[in-house]
């Protein structure tokens, strides 16, 4: 069986020591810089800027005209919608040079998703399989399985691993779609069992 290459379109940049996995696509406009590592079955979409150092998992879906600044971890399965915006820098001036020591790590966990046009605040962690809402601010971390929305995005309800909205009875929860049961404790989810 012979390995999937990854594809770079022409009109993309990328620099010296960037790690590409096989099977990821890099469309139109985009710069990978240097020594930025991106997993196999990636999508990277047009103009996309990936800054220097930055390590992207496995099959992760990137949308058209993303950001993902320094210090910014995507693990495998994340999703970033069409212009959601990272930070890095919480309190930046263009009058006074930042050192690389003032930037937060942001890390976003095994299959979140996050919708076009929210706002990560860096510092932060989305947790897995959490679904920020399309144009949402978040400024606190999210816990897994949450969904948030809203400026500050807050918590609305809970997800399923494979996308579906889960309704609680009792503290306990099983997907309609996929039969993954869950459990509430301290108003946190969790898988019940493996």
């Amino acid at each position: 069986m012979e390995e999937k290459k990854a594809f770079v379109h022409p009109t993309s940049f990328v620099d010296e020591g960037v790690e590409i996995g096989p099977g990821t696509q890099i469309w139109h406009f985009c710069h990978i810089s240097p020594d930025a590592k991106i997993g196999r079955d990636c999508k990277i979409g047009q103009n996309v800027f990936v800054d220097k150092g930055v390590v992207i998992g496995n099959t992760v879906k990137i949308q058209n005209n993303v950001s993902v600044y320094r210090d910014v971890t995507l693990e495998d399965y994340v999703f970033c919608g069409p212009s959601m915006v990272f930070t890095n820098v919480f309190n930046p001036r263009s009058a006074y040079v930042r050192q690389e020591s003032e930037y937060r790590k942001t890390l976003v966990k095994k299959g979140a998703s996050i919708g076009a046009n929210a706002t990560i605040v860096c510092g932060n962690t989305i947790g897995s399989w959490a679904f920020v809402g399309a144009g949402s601010v978040v400024t606190r971390d999210v816990p897994d399985y949450a969904l948030v929305y809203g400026n500050p995005a807050q918590v609305k309800g809970w997800f399923c691993e494979c996308g579906e909205k889960l309704k609680f009875t009792g503290g306990k929860a099983t997907c309609r779609k996929c039969g993954l049961k869950y459990v509430k404790k301290n108003n946190l989810v969790e898988r019940a069992g493996k």
